[in-house]
């Protein structure tokens, strides 16, 4: 009898791990990779790998923040412009003569500022995410460009921009970085108390009210980090360039938004995981990298990238619809 009960103990394991979102994207970028190693000699090779883990970094970073928020059945369109708004306001510190790390801080504080105001109208005044992240990155793209009258800035100083162009071990620092605040916000939100709350917050926001949990002080938490995450993505890629261009992190929400969702997360809230949205963002990386060395048109490429967006948000509303329905049958048949 024991023996059985293991065998069944171990079989629904497997089934586990066959559903989970991780798996299934694994698998489709291995199969990617054999498919295009055969089409592409030099896509394995170490310059192309390297090239594609540099392209995804920035929107790894930003999709942490999306994620957190997502789970807790909120969104941020805003995080563009937040990078934009980070990237200039530090940017222009280091030519006022700031020293570097006082210029980082500003940046960063900028990105929660902006964290703040969202988290404050969406969960006290009780506006919509959608409508108050739209307004929000609207208005903020609105203020760089009157800011900067749409000249980016240059020359900045090296003791900067090494935070961006440095290696370690032959691999960029953007890459390590971006695999560090992977690993650890992907260990944060499976065992720190704070980031679980999100997930009852998102499933059941009234449950989580009466059970008494702080749900507003929750809500700008999540956006406070989402801003700042944005802020350093835009503080690294202005260090990686060694400028600041007023169109950084322009439709960098849809891209972030279509792989969080691919990776797992729900815009129903109380699903995700950071590891599901690298994923993600790697998969989108992978395809991108996929069009351009087979020649694909830029123009091609702007479509496809749409198609996958709305593919991502389908997926999301058929495996909802899908788990509602089990979760009626389950109720029933007891």
């Amino acid at each position: 009898m024991a023996k059985v009960m293991t065998n069944i103990n171990i079989k629904s394991g497997i089934v586990r791990i066959f559903q989970l979102r991780e798996f299934f994207l694994v698998a489709m970028i291995i199969m990617g990779l054999i498919v295009m190693s055969l089409i592409s000699p030099t896509f394995l090779s170490r310059g192309n790998l390297l090239s594609m883990l540099m392209g995804l970094t920035i929107q790894a970073i930003v999709a942490i923040g999306m994620t957190i928020v997502i789970i807790s059945k909120g969104l941020d369109l805003s995080v563009g412009s937040v990078l934009a708004f980070s990237s200039m306001i530090t940017a222009m510190s280091l030519k006022a003569g700031i020293p570097v790390l006082v210029s980082i801080l500003i940046g960063l504080l900028s990105g929660a500022l902006f964290g703040f105001v969202n988290g404050f109208i969406i969960a006290k005044v009780g506006v919509n995410p959608f409508i108050t992240t739209l307004g929000t990155m609207i208005v903020i793209r609105g203020l760089v460009l009157l800011i900067c009258k749409g000249i980016g800035i240059s020359s900045l100083p090296q003791g900067f921009n090494v935070l961006g162009q440095a290696k370690l071990l032959g691999i960029q620092s953007l890459i390590w970085i971006m695999a560090a605040l992977v690993i650890i916000f992907e260990i944060l939100l499976r065992k720190h108390v704070f980031f679980r709350y999100n997930y009852y917050l998102g499933s059941n926001e009234k449950a989580a009210l009466f059970s008494g949990f702080k749900v507003n002080k929750i809500k700008i938490l999540d956006y406070m980090i989402s801003g700042v995450l944005a802020a350093l993505s835009g503080i690294l890629m202005t260090a990686r360039l060694g400028s600041f261009s007023t169109t950084s992190g322009t439709n960098l929400e849809m891209n972030v938004l279509a792989a969080v969702i691919i990776g797992g997360a729900s815009l129903n809230g109380g699903e995700g995981s950071i590891l599901g949205s690298f994923l993600g963002c790697l998969l989108i990386a992978f395809i991108g990298n996929a069009l351009n060395l087979l020649g694909v048109s830029v123009y091609w490429q702007q479509m496809i990238m749409g198609l996958t967006l709305l593919f991502a948000v389908l997926l999301d509303v058929v495996t909802s619809r899908r788990k509602m329905s089990t979760r009626k049958k389950s109720i029933g048949a007891r």
